[in-house]
């Protein structure tokens, strides 16, 4: 559980210090400024940013396994911290809510799932769409391949 919000715990707490440091200069405004910068960016950097996790099934997570989702939506494997989903996740913007988001850290059967797909890495994000896998898609070319799957 820490470690999913690490990043976000660490980045506040440098803004804290500087904040601290800048109200020890006599600059109060600048360290609000800049505090309410570090919280944003903590805020950014943690899961509460992301839809909520959804654990993901071993069977529908293989790139061999026809695509059975309960829901028929394409799954995206993510991990707290990570940028390119950060990335991901803001270029898709309302979209994002069309696909399954899971977090690698919080489900193992899921962290497994994306090793295999990627040869042994954990490579986030990692999408499966139709039983195929694929790592760090360009969110254009997600968004595309959602788009037509939500009008019909």
């Amino acid at each position: 559980m820490l470690r999913r919000w690490s990043a976000a715990i660490l980045t506040a707490l440098c803004g804290v210090l500087v904040a601290a440091t800048k109200i020890s200069d006599g600059a109060p405004g600048s360290a609000a400024l800049l505090l309410a910068l570090f919280l944003g960016l903590g805020f950014v950097l943690s899961p509460l940013a992301f839809p909520r996790s959804s654990p993901a099934d071993a069977d529908l997570a293989t790139t061999t396994a026809p695509d059975s989702t309960a829901d028929d939506r394409p799954i995206v494997y993510w991990r707290p911290g990570c940028v390119f989903c950060l990335r991901l996740r803001v270029r898709l913007g309302a979209d994002a809510a069309r696909l399954r988001w899971v977090d690698i850290w919080q489900d193992p059967a899921a962290a497994a799932a994306v090793r295999e797909i990627t040869g042994g890495d954990e490579t986030v994000p990692t999408v499966v769409i139709g039983g195929h896998g694929h790592v760090n898609p360009d969110p254009s070319w997600l968004r595309d391949q959602i788009v037509p799957a939500a009008q019909s």
